[in-house]
Parts: C-alpha cells; structure tokens; sequence
C-alpha cells in the first residue's frame, strides 16, 4: 500500500458549483489535492478551479499532529470500541471532532481505506510514520485474536507511560538548565553594561586596582570585543557537531555514553531506557508478539544510543538461541536485579509480569529522583549563582573600600 501522509498539510484554494448552481468558493486544509476533491464531491460541490496556496508556520504547527496526539486517538478509540461501537463509525466521530486538519486528513484515509477491505494494521502502517512498527505489529496480533479493543487499550496503556516517563527527565533538566542560563545572561549583561561603567570611574581615581578587579575588567573587555564572534563561534561548533551526529554512529554512541556518565542526569536516564525497555518488551510480549520481535521494537524505541546498541546485540545473541538474562548479562548495562528478574520470569513463564514490575519499579525511583532534583540541586545551584554574580559585585566594589580605608 502507498504511503499517504508522509506529504505536508498544504492549503487549497476552490472554486465550484453546489447543487443549486450557485457559485461558490473556500479554502481548505489537506494533504493532497486528490483530498480536497473528494470531500467537496461529498458535499455535492462541482470544482472548477484548484489552487494551491502557501501555508503559514504557525498554521502549520498548529495543524501538525506529534506522539501525543496519536496516543490521544488511541485511548479514544480504544474506550468507543470497548462500548461496542463499530470502528468504521468510532473512527468518523474521532474525524469529525479533532481539531487538526492533519489529524482529520489522516483518519478519513484510514476510514476509506477500511472501507476498501484493506486491514487495519497495513492502513496504519501507510498512513503516517508516527503509526510505528511496534503500534502496527500490536494492531495486527489485534485483528489475528479478533479483541481490538483490548489491544488498542494496551497500546494507549503502554504509550501513556512512555509520554509521562520522558515527561520526568524533561523536567529533572529544565531547573538546572534556567538558572544555569540565567545566571551566565546576567554575567555577560553585567560584564557588557554595568562595569565598563565602573571602569570609567575608576580610571579617575589613578591608583592601582586590585588584582580581582583587574581581572574582571579584562574580563570586560574581553566580552565586550570577541562576545559576538565567541557566539558565531558557538553556532558553527553546535551545527557541526549536529551534522557529525546524523551522519556518524560512533559519535552518537560516544555522546550517548558520555551524557550517561552525568552526575544525576546519567542515574535518570540509565533508569528511564531501562524502564522503556521493560516496558516496551513487555507489552509486545503480552501481546502475543515473538519475542525477537519485540526486541526489535525494543531497540528501535531505545532513546539512549547507547542501550539501542545493546539491545540490537541482545536480538543477535537471543535470535543465536541464548536465553534473555544471559544475553542482558553480556552488555553489561543492565543492573543484576533486573537480570534475576528476567531470569525468574523466563523460567517462571512470566516474563511480561515481571518486565512490567520492572518498569513500574524504575519509573517510581524516577519519580523519586525528580521530586528530590530540586531540593539536592537548589543549594549547589544558588552557590553557583552567587559566585557568578557576587563575585562580579564584590570585583567592583573592592577598589571602592580600599579607596575609603584610605581616605579614612
């Protein structure tokens, strides 16, 4: 089957003739013209002329659907076909109250292609990439078993606590980062403004500065002259290393294993691939997915590079016949109590219990580790901000009190 969404939203302007022959006209968002047509032949509109137009950003960010909005259309559909609506009329009360184009673009294709006889699992599949293959592979054990409701449940289930996971190392990074950059704004504005007006009054005085001030005030003028050409520098080291990273798997391995060695930040994020990964098998398998699959699944949904390459080395040792636990054991990334866990659950024949308790366990240490962030970080954060600025301050007043110690 074609893919269908993979073009952007784009807005046409139409003109036609409605049923009354009386001449009418509009514009509409969708993704091809071909959609356009269709839903003013709906409407009993002849067209006469199709126009496309440009699309605004704004418009176009508004209109764009991302992950959540995918997993909000789960749960939806999930609940309608739980009370026993039928998926064809679930999906066309879904279409018609979203309010994004893309999103209402994307379910009329789905319903239409249904309609047609194509699977469900192979229409998501075409019609946008967000529909992943572990979503899709879901759907299909779906339609296999015949309980789509239950399947769709699990998958709104499994992709709402993915979204709340990456929701906590968000927020375990958004403190440190504001006063981090705060702090070094009101160094460079008061490097920039507020000494070099210092400067003039001290060049009044003619006498010997102290060795800090001089310092800052070199300091100043350093800002001052290179501050532009040290920010240009900056944006081409960022693009560059962006570039190096799409094209090189070493370097994104080595930034990957690098960002896991940070204080703090490397415990969350070792816990949050852990419990995706938990997670993710765990669901799959539950589902009645094989295995070697949902560790296929598993490795592309890794957001560390790092542990994406150690469960691709999983798949090639487990698909050689070596059990899970064993395979875990020889990355070495995988604490040993999640080892016995799995270990227990393979020979238990309750592996999807126990990866679920997994999961549920890291994302409670998570939890716990981003409630208490603030409160560990908050004094090291303020003894930041006071040496950045304070020292600033106490540079431009020492001359200040030695001036009056001698006067005095």
């Amino acid at each position: 089957m074609k893919p269908y969404s993979r073009n952007q939203l784009k807005r046409y302007r139409w003109k036609g003739i409605n049923h009354r022959g009386k001449l009418v006209s509009g514009y509409t968002l969708a993704l091809n013209d071909h959609e356009v047509r269709e839903r003013l032949s709906e409407q009993s509109i002849r067209l006469k002329t199709l126009r496309k137009r440009s699309l605004s950003v704004l418009t176009r960010l508004t209109q764009k659907i991302n992950r959540k909005d995918i997993t909000l259309f789960t749960r939806q559909l999930s609940t309608m076909l739980a009370t026993g609506i039928p998926i064809i009329q679930a999906l066309n009360i879904i279409t018609q109250n979203h309010s994004k184009a893309e999103m209402r673009s994307i379910l009329s294709h789905i319903t239409k292609q249904i309609e047609s006889g194509h699977a469900l699992s192979e229409t998501l599949r075409s019609a946008s990439p967000l529909f992943d293959s572990l979503y899709v592979d879901l759907v299909a054990t779906g339609e296999q078993s015949g309980n789509l409701a239950e399947v769709f449940a699990r998958i709104a289930n499994y992709r709402e606590k993915s979204e709340q996971l990456s929701a906590k190392v968000v927020k375990a990074l958004i403190y440190p980062t504001m006063v981090i950059l705060t702090a070094l704004s009101v160094a460079y504005l008061m490097l920039t403004k507020v000494i070099p007006q210092f400067k003039d009054m001290f060049n009044s005085f003619g006498a010997q500065l102290p060795w800090f001030t001089r310092q800052v005030l070199f300091l100043s003028d350093f800002a001052q002259a290179y501050a532009g050409m040290g920010l240009m520098l900056l944006a081409v080291i960022f693009f560059m290393l962006r570039v190096i990273l799409s094209k090189s798997r070493r370097a994104q391995l080595t930034l990957s294993r690098i960002t896991l060695k940070v204080p703090v930040l490397g415990k969350i994020i070792t816990k949050a691939s852990i419990a995706k990964f938990s997670r993710t098998l765990a669901t799959s398998f539950n589902a009645g997915i094989p295995i070697l699959a949902g560790l296929k699944a598993s490795a592309k949904t890794a957001q560390s590079k790092h542990y994406q390459n150690a469960l691709e080395r999983v798949l090639l040792d487990t698909t050689a016949g070596m059990p899970l636990y064993v395979a875990l054991r020889h990355t070495h990334c995988f604490p040993e109590m999640v080892l016995q866990m799995v270990m227990i659950g393979e020979e238990s024949g309750r592996l999807g219990e126990m990866l679920h308790k997994i999961a549920d366990v890291y994302e409670f240490e998570i939890d716990n580790t981003v409630d208490n962030l603030g409160r560990i970080l908050e004094p090291i954060l303020i003894i930041f901000l006071g040496v950045i600025v304070g020292g600033l301050v106490v540079a431009m007043y020492l001359p200040i009190f030695n001036l009056m110690s001698v006067l005095g």
